[in-house]
This record gives structure tokens, sequence and C-alpha cells, in this order.
């Protein structure tokens, strides 16, 4: 028989239920999460050896990228937060619901806004709300905690992400009647480019930026979107290849034979063949072939003209390519550097290099980094994540308190790549270590605002292959109505020969969202993963229907009344070049290829939550 202090126990339990389902509910899922994360984590297999030699036998080059953090950077002392700037707060953001500003906070988002926690990590899911949680959080702190605005930043991956929050946070503030211009708001709500080339101005001499060739000088900084490069740098990449070509005779070999082109009598042009590596959907230019390699292994915080190609677990190719690669890299450097150009990844190293071994800095380079709190942390990179330790551990070595508050979420991870990594926000204690025995806090926003049940089981049905995860349920918040349902699958398409059936199912779903009389902003979507099959679509599409067409990484952060997805048949070729250098990079459980296969899966979890009432999904052949 129970005794009386459990039967009051579960009595108070009850009650409690009754009264704050939404609680309850909230810390029996906070209860189980962490339970999940105490149970070991299953291990990726590491990819075949195709070389001679083992990686793993051999201890990591000095030269080949940063040391992994050692000491702890954060305090695990708890913010200064009293209760009566909480009720402030409340109050306030009280007022802002009842004037029509901004939806009620929920338990999980105040959680988040009035976090007292230094160093802090939030699993946010898809249509959580989190965009006007993180801006909330940041009146608290400027408003409410008195942290001066050129202490803080707002990270956020996009100029048109950063152009949005700019815009809702200067209302905010306005409300709160806190002064704050629009070249304050610039400053305080920036892209990682954007935060490094201020940083690069005080401590690098300000370069030119390769990736801004051809565009204007006037322009911010942005994270690099992939595809063509534009003519401005394929120049300067064409010129760097031609005369290291004409000079270096080792590397004129290594090029022919990369080509299968026999050398001439003679030097003269170089060849011009394209290489299609393995893992690659297509042939490059080998000028292009170099800097697409270099750019990732930089991004993985490795140095391509350093990388001892010897020593990498690959076949002879891409040994042979890492060799010319890093001839063509050293070239390509020296020939930036007498133009006062330098590339965003070259800068990070750079900076976080300084950083770390510089006696003085001028406050303006690391001061408005002191407070970060940044958005879509699951496709932060391993070159970003060792220039922000370098960052606050020179603030800490200053005397200077640092907090740090990530946002984000690993399933909506499809930056893969270029260099990003959702296993960076999964060992984030690993990477951003508190001082003693503490660990950041970790909090839920589980809520969904936009999509109904079906949409979001259907969707987290798509990740049960993902091994490496953070375990997590979606909480719908939308009620269903009758006639929506989750994702429909049409097996088997042929889009050139069923292109007619697809453009009727179009008008039939923009027909049936004017009956429906949806308020959203982008009544019908249609999702592809490449733009040439979403281009034969809006060739053939009535104009005047409401559809609008996006691949699936530019969709991200939109939704649709109804999401229609077309997928392309075939599954991707195995990387090994990128394989070796994931190994190399030292930071990762899994290789490239199941990364990739992983973030198939991902990509298809962000195409089904765009949608919020209905889903079609027509899948290619296979």
């Amino acid at each position: 028989m129970l005794s009386a202090v459990k039967r009051y126990q579960a009595l108070l339990s009850s009650t409690l239920a009754r009264y704050f389902p939404h609680t309850t509910e909230y810390l029996r899922a906070e209860r189980e999460a962490a339970a999940r994360l105490r149970q070991p984590q299953p291990r990726g297999k590491r990819p075949a050896s195709s070389g001679k030699t083992k990686a793993g036998g051999r201890k990591k080059k000095a030269s080949d990228g940063p040391a992994p953090t050692a000491t702890g950077i954060y305090s695990s002392a708890r913010l200064k937060v009293d209760e009566s700037q909480i009720a402030a707060m409340r109050a306030r953001v009280a007022e802002a619901v009842a004037a029509g500003l901004i939806g009620a906070p929920s338990d999980e988002q105040w959680a988040m806004i009035l976090c007292r926690a230094p160093l802090a990590r939030i699993f946010a899911g898809a249509g959580s709300g989190k965009s006007t949680t993180l801006l909330l959080r940041v009146v608290f702190m400027f408003c409410h905690l008195q942290i001066p605005a050129t202490s803080l930043t707002v990270i956020s991956f996009t100029n048109a992400s950063c152009a949005e929050l700019r815009g809702q946070l200067l209302r905010l503030l306005a409300f709160w009647q806190f002064p704050f211009d629009e070249t304050q708001t610039r400053q305080c709500v920036r892209t990682f480019h954007s935060a490094m080339a201020q940083q690069a101005k005080a401590l690098l001499g300000a370069p030119s930026w390769f990736e801004q060739l051809g565009s204007s000088a006037s322009e911010e900084p942005d994270a690099p979107a992939g595809g063509r490069l534009p003519t401005a740098q394929q120049r300067l990449l064409r010129q760097a290849y031609d005369e290291l070509y004409a000079s270096d005779a080792a590397f004129r070999q290594q090029v022919h034979e990369l080509l299968g082109v026999a050398m001439p009598e003679t030097v003269g042009k170089p060849p011009q063949e394209g290489l299609r590596l393995a893992g690659e959907l297509r042939a490059a230019p080998l000028f292009e072939a170099f800097y697409q390699q270099g750019c990732f292994a930089e991004s993985l915080g490795l140095r391509p003209d350093r990388l001892d190609a010897a020593a990498l677990d690959c076949a002879p190719r891409e040994r042979l390519f890492l060799l010319a690669l890093a001839r063509f890299w050293a070239g390509f450097q020296a020939l930036l550097q007498t133009r006062g150009v330098t590339t965003f990844d070259t800068a990070f190293r750079q900076l976080g290099e300084r950083l770390t071994g510089a006696q003085e800095l001028p406050a303006e380079a690391i001061e408005p980094l002191r407070h970060l709190l940044i958005d879509e942390f699951q496709d932060i990179s391993p070159q970003i994540v060792h220039w922000l330790q370098a960052v606050h551990r020179a603030l800490a070595g200053r005397g200077k308190a640092v907090s740090l508050m990530a946002i984000g979420d690993d399933w909506q991870s499809i930056y893969g790549w270029r260099g990003s990594s959702p296993e960076l926000f999964l060992d984030f204690d690993r990477h951003f270590p508190c001082r003693g025995k503490a660990k950041s806090q970790m909090l839920m926003l589980t809520a969904n605002f936009r999509s109904i049940a079906p949409i979001l089981r259907d969707a987290e049905a798509l990740l049960e292959g993902v091994a490496c995860k953070q375990a997590k349920r979606s909480q719908a918040i939308k009620a269903a109505q009758p006639g929506d349902h989750g994702v429909r699958r049409i097996e088997g398409f042929d889009l050139k020969r069923q292109l007619p059936e697809l453009l009727q199912e179009i008008a039939a779903q923009c027909a049936h969202v004017a009956q429906r009389g949806s308020r959203e902003r982008n009544p019908v979507l249609l999702l592809g993963r490449r733009n040439d099959a979403l281009k034969q679509v809006q060739a053939q599409l009535d104009p005047s229907l409401p559809v609008r067409a996006y691949s699936i990484h530019r969709a991200k952060g939109l939704q649709g009344e109804v999401a229609i997805i077309l997928e392309e048949g075939g599954s991707a070729e195995s990387h090994p070049l990128r394989n070796a250098l994931y190994v190399r990079c030292g930071l990762f459980r899994n290789s490239y290829d199941q990364a990739m296969r992983d973030e198939n899966l991902r990509l298809a979890y962000v195409a089904v939550t765009r949608g919020v009432s209905r889903v079609i999904w027509y899948r290619g052949k296979r």
C-alpha cells in the first residue's frame, strides 16, 4: 500500500497536471530527453579504407588545423537576474501581447527568454516561434538586465534573415521605449561573415573579399550561396591555375595525370578538360574543382596547402588530387595576397590565430561579441567554431564575463556539403566548455505553431534512420480540419511523362486553399531539391495561380498552406576524398558519406514541415 507521503505526491502531481497541462507536458518531455541523453550514443562507422596508410594510427599534425579546445571558457555562475527584472519583463510582454505586437510566449519560450545560464543551447523545432523568442531574449538583456548594446551581437546565417530580424527588433525595442536606431540594429544583428569582416578591419587591415568580387563593395558580407562562380572569381582562379602550370613542373605533371592527358613536349596552355571527382554530380574545370574542395577543407578547419596527402586514408587518385591541391592553394593564396584579397574561411583562420596569440587587442575587435546569441546553430562549421572559441577565450582571458546562447535544430541541418555538421551542436559542451564541471543549460522548444499533427508525425518518421540526433517530439498546436492530411506520396513519378497530371494537381490545391479561406502568405509552395525541375514546371504553370517555387534550401523558414514536393530518383555516390578529410578533421563520429545520407533525410524533413495542412510528395523512380 502507498504511504501517506506517496499518496499526497500522486494527488499533487495529478492536480498540477490538470491545471497546468502545458508545464506538466514540458517537464515530462525534459525528463525523457535527459534520460535519453544519458544513454550511450551509437558511434558511426569510419569509411572503409582504400589506401595503405591508416589515418587513425597517426597523430594529427599541428599544421593541419587548430587543436581542440581544452580549459573551460564560460563561468559556472548564473547570470545575475532578480525577480523584479523578471516581473517587469513579464508585465511589458503582457502589454505587447494586448497591443497585438506579439503572441503570448509559452512556458518553453519563457524559459529561453529568462534563461540565467551564461552558456545555453536551445533545440528549437520547426515552427516553434524561435525568432520572436530570440528577439524577446535580446529585449530582456538590453532593457531589463542593462547589458550594453555595444557588447551584444545576434548572429543569423543570411543577410535576408538578418534584415527580417532587424525589422522585428526595432519594433519591439520601440514598444519598450528603448532608444535604438537602424545603424545600431545593423551592428547588433549580423551574419557570421559580417561580424568577422568587422573584426578583420581592426586586425587584418580590411581586406577585400574573394567571395564578393564582381559585386558591390558596399554589400554586407553574406554566407556563400554555392552554385556557379561569378566571372570575376573564375578569372582569378584561372589566372592562378595558368601561372602555376607555367612555372611548376611538378604541378604540370599532376594536372596531366589527373586529367588522363599526355604531357606535351613543350609548355603551352594548360589543359581545359573538366574533372569529376567521385561523389561530385558533374565535372568542373580543374581550377574550380581545386577551389571547391579547398574551401571544404578550410571549412573543416584544415589548411589545404599543408595537408599531408600521404597520411590520408584515400585512394591514389584522391591522394594525387590533394597533392596538386596543396600546390594550387599556395599559389592561389599568394595571388590573392598581391591583390589585397582573401577568402572568408582564410580570414576566420587568421583571426583565430591572431586572437589566440595577441597580447593586446583593440576593444572594437572583440567587445561586440562578448554576449552572443546565434540562430541556426546546426549549420555551423568547424572553422567558425574555432573562431568563436578564440574570440571568447580572448575576452575571458581579459577578465570579461562572456555568454553564448545557441539556438538551432539538428533535424534541420542541411548544409553538410559546405562543411557544416549538426554534430557540432550535439557535442556542444565539448567545443564550448564551462569552467569546472558545469555544463551548458539545454532547453527545448517543442510546440509547433505551423503544421497539423499528421504532418509532424510523418516528418518525424523520415528521421528514424538517423542515428546521430537529439531525441524530441513536436507538439502540434494547430488542429486539423476536415480534408487536411499528412504526407500523400505519389511513387514512381516521371516529370516528363506526367507533367500534365502535376499541373492539374497544383491547380486543384490552389482551388482548395481559396475555398478554405486560408490567410497564409504562401497558399501553395512547390519545392524541389534542384532548380531545373522547378523551372520546367514553372514554364508550364498558369501564372495567375498563387504558387511559389523554391529549392528546399531556400524554403527554409517559409511555410505554405499546401506543400508540394518534387523529388528526383537516385542516391548519392560515395565521396572518398571528403571521407578522408572528415577523418583528418577529427571532430566527427560519422563519415562524410553517412553524414550525406542523414542529410538527405533531414532535407526531406525540412520540405515536409513547410506544409501547414497538406503535403503532397512526388517521388521519382529509384
